[in-house]
């Protein structure tokens, strides 16, 4: 068994490749397509993404010590371009967070207000768990989309990252 550190670096590095998968799988979609109000809880891919994007940001704020009342209005997220040069910083930047973290540290309370401006504290180990697996319930509603589309969709099973890895590792 991993330790805790070891595993939810393995979890984000699970969780960047689940969105880089599904990113790409997106790349080949018209601009209406990306754009198509579909419903859904956020009506198309390219807002279902802004949302994922944004919770992953302010996520990543919060555990940096900042509690932003809500997602940037300033991002530029109009089309697929605009959505996955901004994912890449957002995955840069949790990578950098990664790398500074100890197992001491992931069992700090972390305080924040949320966005309705309710003040909670949780171990910081709880919070990058929840963010793993609100992204994972997000990215289920993009293969939902794709389908509608008439596309096919892309498995990010976490099982078929780890046979990646082995074969990656055996090959």
């Amino acid at each position: 068994m991993p330790s805790p550190l070891k595993e939810l670096r393995e979890l984000f590095a699970y969780n960047r490749w689940a969105n880089d998968r599904l990113l790409s799988r997106c790349r080949a979609l018209s601009d209406d397509e990306f754009t198509r109000p579909l419903g859904g809880s956020f009506g198309s891919l390219r807002e279902t993404w802004a949302h994922v994007l944004g919770a992953e940001w302010i996520w990543l704020e919060r555990w940096n010590g900042a509690s932003p009342p809500g997602f940037p209005t300033t991002w530029d997220l109009a089309s697929w371009n605009a959505v996955y040069a901004r994912w890449q910083e957002i995955t840069r930047d949790q990578a950098a967070f990664l790398e500074r973290l100890t197992d001491q540290l992931l069992h700090t309370p972390v305080s924040y207000r949320n966005m309705a401006g309710t003040t909670f504290a949780d171990p910081l180990w709880q919070l990058m768990r929840h963010v793993v697996n609100h992204s994972t319930y997000h990215r289920g509603q993009v293969t939902l989309l794709l389908r509608q589309l008439g596309h096919e969709a892309v498995s990010t099973d976490l099982v078929l990252y780890h046979r990646e890895l082995c074969a990656a590792a055996n090959g």
